[in-house]
């Protein structure tokens, strides 16, 4: 049976940089001393006034098919995970596909928040393992929520940022390397927690909401500091015990990156050591459903990903959804 495997990745952020220092002067406060010492986010980048998703999406793939040498025209399936979407509609991957040229390739989005990058990987992965027509899947994971910020909310405005990252998986009958399982789970319970509750057929969009700055981003409930940690190594655990392994044997962690802490106490809770987690949120801040790939990125670009290395990567967002997959590389 074919199955898939990450062969090349790419990343972009924008070039506007923010430091901390920069929401000290708009909010009128010291937030940089709490975003340092409970987050570790330092700075982060923004888009451009006339900057979007779909720019984000097409640099990161840009780069990602260099890396992979191949054409546009090899890519079968393009899959974006987006929360903030060039448009409601048509998706943000037709833009992408057509800037590409990318003229052999299907393509459509999804959206499970800040878990979409990890849900469109699973995905693509079995678009590959159940169709051989499927050798080249281009997946993206996308994020311009500074769109949709409150400037004078401290509790979002400070933390949320932009970037993409992809990913090029392709078709292959290694066998033992590439995908190895995933998990998808949803606890909808906290559906109306956190999002951005305007725009669509339940409030659709009139100068009002706009008002009531209805598309923008927003926490309306403080979640369990220990949800996170508590899904992110529950995940783990079954996972591994599908592939037969422990976690002592993950080379490789890749979590969602809106909170270092929840990070380490997930490690801690698989008794593993703080660096097998790649993070970049210090001087990227949350990239939501970018936040994934563009860690991978990082990771591999810094040689920290090796043929034969077991990654696990689990992502979390509203709705609120997870998705974990292990991968072999």
């Amino acid at each position: 049976m074919q199955n898939a495997m990450m062969i090349a990745s790419g990343a972009y952020a924008p070039e506007q940089v923010l430091p901390n220092s920069y929401f000290n002067e708009l909010l009128g406060e010291d937030v940089d001393t709490w975003l340092r010492t409970n987050v570790e986010i330092y700075e982060r980048r923004w888009c451009a006034p006339d900057e979007s998703t779909a720019d984000l999406c097409e640099k990161a793939a840009r780069q990602a098919l260099s890396n992979a040498q191949l054409n546009p025209e090899d890519l079968d399936l393009i899959i974006i995970a987006t929360d903030t979407p060039e448009f409601v509609s048509p998706s943000t991957a037709s833009v992408v596909q057509y800037r590409l040229g990318a003229a052999n390739a299907g393509t459509f989005d999804i959206n499970t928040a800040c878990a979409g990058f990890v849900t469109a990987l699973d995905i693509g992965a079995k678009y590959i393992r159940a169709d051989e027509r499927y050798r080249y899947v281009l997946v993206i994971g996308a994020y311009a929520m500074s769109k949709h910020l409150n400037k004078t909310d401290k509790k979002t405005v400070t933390l949320f940022a932009d970037g993409a990252g992809a990913v090029i998986l392709k078709s292959v009958s290694e066998n033992g390397r590439g995908f190895l399982a995933s998990q998808l789970i949803t606890q909808g319970q906290y559906h109306g927690w956190m999002g951005i509750y305007g725009g669509g057929t339940h409030q659709p969009s009139d100068e009002e909401l706009v008002r009531q700055h209805g598309h923008q981003l927003q926490f309306v409930k403080r979640f369990p500091t220990e949800l996170n940690p508590d899904m992110w190594s529950k995940m783990t655990r079954e996972l591994c015990a599908r592939i037969g392994l422990s976690p002592d044997e993950i080379d490789l962690f890749l979590i969602t990156q809106i909170n270092i802490n929840s990070i380490r106490a997930t490690l801690d809770l698989l008794q593993q050591p703080h660096d097998k987690a790649h993070t970049i949120m210090h001087y990227y801040g949350y990239t939501g459903s970018a936040c994934i790939p563009m860690a991978l990125h990082d990771a591999w670009e810094k040689g920290k990903i090796k043929p034969g290395n077991l990654l696990v990567l689990i992502g979390s967002g509203g709705g609120l959804a997870f998705a974990g997959a292990a991968f072999r590389m």
